[in-house]
């Protein structure tokens, strides 16, 4: 298996970037870990730890357990994706290139000795040291900006605006414990609904709108979680099965800063 690009991570902005990736013809490989927190789970690859398997916008990712199926998944044009938080695989499979696109807030292990060329999304690395390359994931005027030297923009904790909704289009989990989801992603919620339970706590719909994400069912979470997210604008149910704008953006972010790096390396990701 040559000329692989491996993407830690498969939430939503990662999805984003792999399946740009993909349409381009560069072999993807994904890694997660066991118990994925995404919450837009309908436009998330890594919701295929769950279900075995996931098709966002056409591009189909399977969950592999071995080199035998990674390799089978990538023969039938889909992308495999392997549970694998330590990027253990490195052992086995070298890449020509290794994005940290898990979102973390904060670097949690990847460096530039994972392969010849690395590159992470938002905050927590230092371009040019860390990894070759850093990718602003802030919305505004720098959004999908590459960075080849120092960090990207600070980490703010308020989503973006959206009708005049920010930080109330977010819910936190109340305590800690086993989420019982009682809404689903696209339904419409009225605000002050119970849409899921955490042990003995009540989940309450923050705003009226579309529930355009949930942690998935039966997850244990701890308190004030990121569990779901609501959009008001109740004629935007499509946008629960697209890839956003946002994951868009950074997608060619990622795709422009790969084929720099290569042609700078001299190394070739074409077959």
């Amino acid at each position: 298996m040559d000329n692989i690009v491996i993407v830690r991570g498969g939430g939503d902005l990662a999805s984003g970037v792999i399946h740009k990736l993909h349409r381009c013809n560069i072999k993807v490989l994904v890694l997660e870990c066991e118990h994925p927190t995404a919450i837009r789970r309908t436009v998330s690859f890594c919701n295929a730890v769950f279900e075995n398997e996931m098709e966002v916008e056409g591009i189909k990712c399977r969950l592999a357990k071995n080199i035998d199926e990674i390799k089978r998944i990538f023969e039938d044009g889909d992308i495999p994706l392997i549970i694998d938080e330590k990027c253990e695989i490195l052992d086995k499979i070298k890449p020509i290139a290794l994005i940290d696109a898990i979102i973390a807030k904060k670097n949690i292990g990847t460096n530039k000795n994972m392969a010849p060329i690395t590159i992470a999304l938002g905050p927590g690395f230092y371009a040019g040291k860390d990894v070759d390359a850093v990718i602003e994931t802030k919305r505004g005027h720098n959004l999908g900006r590459i960075i080849y030297e120092g960090y990207a923009a600070k980490n703010t904790g308020i989503p973006g605006d959206i009708k005049g909704y920010s930080k109330e289009r977010v819910i936190h989990s109340p305590a800690e414990g086993v989420i019982n989801n009682i809404s689903h992603i696209a339904d419409y919620v009225e605000k002050g609904q119970i849409i899921a339970k955490v042990g003995s706590e009540n989940v309450y719909a923050s705003l009226s709108g579309i529930l355009r994400g949930i942690i998935y069912d039966k997850t244990y979470v701890k308190k004030g979680l990121k569990i779901a997210d609501i959009d008001p604008r109740k004629e935007e149910l499509q946008n629960c099965y697209k890839i956003s704008d946002k994951a868009r953006c950074i997608g060619g972010g990622v795709l422009e800063a790969l084929l720099n790096m290569c042609f700078i390396k001299n190394i070739k990701i074409f077959q």
